[in-house]
This record gives structure tokens, C-alpha cells and sequence, in this order.
């Protein structure tokens, strides 16, 4: 594995900042006399419209939340044995600050709804992502626009990215909030691992030194690497997380077309 030698690169402290909106309906009681007889006026029949919508919404909701995993299912990532893991600098630059992909699985030992997937479509369709053991992939299940893992406390895995193109990507890999290349809190300007043209890139852990990583190991959360140091968070555990960017060679011309991306959304940018 290769990684990324980049230069005048922003760098920020945060992912993402994910903010949750809450509103309180009042209701005021009205003070006009109740009629003995009753009476099917427009404003009961906005409040029946209204109490339907609030029921759908509410429904709607509740089926949301049945993929959410419970106390008991909750997993992280624990620091597990050491691997061999050879990795070398390269020098080779983004076309862009902003990443071309960008994805989150969530994972629990958890039965979960959803499409059985043996892995993710990326970059339309140019690079595969998986997770796999020593038995094989684990499926991962789609459900609308999210993705999620069922993972089993001491169970060791891999991260895989397929180069399907002729393209050269970086890959910022993060679990559980923690960057693995180096074990910050992780960041999409983070430096990353190189996937080369039509290659296999495999993480196998958190990396230790150019020589060795400590393998994935689906633990506890709070056994997990995330909880157990100063830059990580318990709270941030079951997420696995992949920021991509495309890559060229300084070396030789850059390339005359750049391509369009999506807008910073949701992301905290460093001050300048």
C-alpha cells in the first residue's frame, strides 16, 4: 500500500457537524362557548388533516428508527493483533480539494432490513467497496440512501476498495471517527491511502508504524480504540466511513479538463 504526499492542503479538526432540528407545536385552547349542537366545520376538518399528518409522520419515524441499533447491538472497532502492512510515499497530488465520492456504512450486531449487497457501487460504478472476514464478505444492506453491516463482537475484517478504471484515486479511510492511517480524529482532507489504475486496495487495520497495522475487531464500543484515546469518542463508534478524491502525477501534465463536484455540504472548513 501506498500513501499520499500532498502539498498546500487544507486541514480541518472535524468530519462533519451533524445538526438535528426539533419543533414544539403549542396548541391554544379556544375560549368561545361550545355549541350544544355539533358542528363539521373547516377548522375540525384541518385539525383531522392535521392530526393524519402528524400520525404518517410519526409512523414514518418509527420505521426509520427499526434500523437503529440498540444499547445491547451497538459494536465498535477494538485494536487487534498485529499484521505486516509495507507502506512507501508517494508523491502525487488531488485534482481537486474536494473529494469526488464520499460514504458511510453503519454497522451493529444487528439483523438489519435492506437489499443484500456483497458491495458498494462507488464513483459510478469505477471502484467497489467491501468488507470482508476470513469467511468471505459480510453483506452489506441497503435501505433508501443508507448502508449498513452486520458485524459480531471479536470478529476480524478488512476494508477493500476494487479499482475498476484506469483512474488513480486516494482513499481517506475512517472508523469509528478515527482516521486509520495515523489515528486522528478524522478529517476528508486527511491523507490517504493511493488506489491504483484496475488494482485492489486492502486495509486491514489501524496503522502502527510503515511496517504493521493492528487489525479491525469488531468489539464492545466501549473496548473500541475510538473510546480509549484522547482522539476519539465512544459516541462516534459504528461508522466506517471513505472519502475519495482523484489523483494525478505532477510530474506530467495535469489534466486539462477538471471534473465537477458536489458542493461542500454539511463539512467544516478550516479558516483561511
Amino acid at each position: 500500500m501506498k500513501l499520499v504526499k500532498k502539498q498546500s492542503l487544507l486541514a480541518v479538526g472535524l468530519v462533519a457537524l451533524l445538526t438535528g432540528c426539533s419543533s414544539n407545536t403549542s396548541m391554544k385552547e379556544d375560549s368561545a362557548q361550545p355549541s350544544s349542537e355539533p358542528v363539521q366545520n373547516e377548522s375540525t376538518q384541518d385539525a383531522a388533516v392535521q392530526d393524519e399528518t402528524v400520525q404518517n409522520n410519526a409512523d414514518s419515524m418509527q420505521e426509520k428508527s427499526t434500523q437503529d441499533a440498540s444499547e445491547s447491538e451497538r459494536l465498535g472497532t477494538q485494536w487487534g493483533d498485529e499484521v505486516d502492512s509495507r507502506v512507501t510515499m508517494v508523491d502525487l497530488r488531488r485534482v481537486s480539494d474536494q473529494p469526488i465520492e464520499e460514504m458511510q456504512v453503519s454497522y451493529a450486531d444487528k439483523t438489519y432490513k435492506g437489499r443484500a449487497l456483497n458491495s458498494m457501487s462507488l464513483v459510478a460504478g469505477k471502484i467497489d467497496f467491501s468488507v470482508t472476514t476470513d469467511d468471505g464478505n459480510l453483506s452489506i444492506y441497503r435501505d433508501a440512501s443508507n448502508y449498513y453491516l452486520q458485524g459480531r463482537a471479536g470478529q476480524a475484517y478488512r476494508l477493500v476498495y476494487k479499482n475498476n478504471s484506469s483512474n488513480t484515486y486516494e482513499i481517506v479511510a475512517s472508523v469509528d471517527g478515527i482516521n486509520v492511517l495515523d489515528g486522528s480524529e478524522a478529517s476528508r482532507y486527511d491523507d490517504g491511502y493511493v488506489l491504483n489504475p484496475n488494482e485492489e486496495l486492502v486495509i486491514e487495520g489501524f496503522r502502527k508504524s510503515e511496517d504493521a497495522v493492528a487489525s479491525f475487531i469488531f468489539s464492545k464500543p466501549e473496548n473500541a480504540y475510538a473510546a480509549n484515546t484522547d482522539s476519539g469518542s465512544i459516541d462516534n463508534t459504528g461508522i466506517i466511513g471513505s472519502v475519495i478524491y482523484e489523483l494525478y502525477d505532477p510530474s506530467e501534465s495535469k489534466p486539462k479538463t477538471q471534473q465537477a463536484f458536489p458542493a461542500d455540504n454539511g463539512y467544516a472548513k478550516a479558516p483561511k
